[in-house]
């Protein structure tokens, strides 16, 4: 009895030694391998997704919608359903982690389009032909992405050259802001900080791809409402990287600034040097607020004198003929953004609502034959 006894004692010594060593010796920790991830979109348009994600020795996975939410969503599956608020562009990414702590990232690109509730029929329209005039160039907005032979965006916030882009606006222009829907280019201005911004919007021009000298220009659009919000539709001379602004000039083909009811008002400039910066432009204030329903803004341009319109109805005049005027016989690029701030609307203030849209309906250039 005594030696069995003995053995016994040997025996769990042993199954202790054992378990001692399985403990001292744990599982080594693995990193993930080989992400994949899959975004399913459903066709109703409800700004919701679907994110599949799979990597080999994964334990987890997280995913990041990339709109500003501080939303954080995480899965041992790695299948997310997020649904989008707004429509637009935007960078979401997905995580997975190995039993490490280590993590591989995949970014994706995320486009939303979401339904418009803006009836194109309200409002006023000009017609796609006139008698003795040939059209140019035109967009319609009528693909699903912006037309790279015609627009490019002009991100950032002007710095370091230009902070604010010379006006103190506090914007900094992204193209996740904008997208086409439904025949519209829609530009919707945020409040959300960026790359040390409070507020992001989208500004494109057609620089080095669609250039204007003459003609008749219509540009049919719906602007926001609220304070601080400066929508513009404009042009700059080709030049302007050789000989700086304003010797480049610039034509305004609209402006609006929103608060205290001036979204009534559209305004119309031109930009030029002479012995220094000079200027000079009108105004025209309609019934209604350039908010609430669709306007064209138009001008006649010729070796003679530059005319501003809305709606066809004319309101300034601009006589080019001078020879301190040699910046508006040469070609002109477009440029449409929104900007929130700046010297001449002032800041948004607690009336200010959050997000607001510029809707672009068409952009038409036409020549005399």
């Amino acid at each position: 009895s005594m030696k069995k006894l003995i053995n016994l004692i040997a025996g769990l010594l042993l199954l202790s030694s054992l378990s001692a060593c399985k403990s001292d010796n744990p599982v080594a920790p693995v990193n993930p391998e080989n992400l994949n991830v899959n975004i399913i979109q459903p066709e109703d348009r409800s700004g919701t997704i679907v994110v599949e994600a799979n990597a080999q020795h994964a334990e987890y996975y997280e995913f990041y919608p990339g709109d500003f939410t501080d939303t954080l969503l995480s899965s041992n599956l790695g299948t997310f359903e997020y649904k989008y608020e707004a429509g637009g562009i935007y960078t979401a990414e997905v995580r997975a982690y190995g039993s490490s702590g280590r993590f591989i990232a995949q970014d994706l690109r995320v486009q939303i389009d979401l339904p418009t509730t803006i009836d194109t029929t309200d409002g006023y329209a000009t017609p796609l032909s006139y008698e003795g005039m040939e059209l140019v160039w035109h967009d319609e907005f009528s693909s699903n992405t912006l037309n790279q032979d015609i627009w490019s965006y002009d991100n950032g916030d002007g710095c370091p050259d230009l902070c604010g882009w010379g006006n103190n606006e506090l914007q900094i222009y992204r193209e996740e802001n904008s997208w086409i829907d439904e025949g519209l280019f829609v530009i919707e201005a945020r409040r959300e900080n960026f790359q040390g911004r409070d507020f992001t919007s989208t500004k494109i021009i057609s620089a080095d791809k669609q250039l204007v000298q003459y003609g008749r220009i219509d540009v049919r659009a719906k602007l926001p409402k609220g304070q601080g919000y400066w929508p513009a539709i404009w042009l700059l001379g080709r030049n302007l990287p050789q000989v700086g602004w304003p010797k480049c000039g610039e034509i305004d083909i609209m402006e609006m600034i929103g608060g205290a009811d001036r979204e009534k008002t559209v305004h119309g400039t031109a930009h030029w040097y002479k012995d220094g910066h000079v200027s000079s432009g009108g105004s025209k204030t309609k019934e209604i607020g350039l908010d609430e329903s669709f306007h064209v803004f138009t001008i006649l341009w010729d070796e003679e004198a530059i005319e501003w319109y809305i709606d066809d109805q004319f309101y300034y005049r601009l006589d080019i003929t001078e020879d301190h005027q040699t910046e508006f016989h040469a070609p002109f690029y477009f440029i449409i953004n929104l900007a929130v701030g700046g010297n001449w609307p002032g800041n948004p203030d607690n009336s200010t609502v959050f997000p607001a849209r510029m809707y672009v309906d068409y952009v038409r250039a036409f020549r005399k034959i």
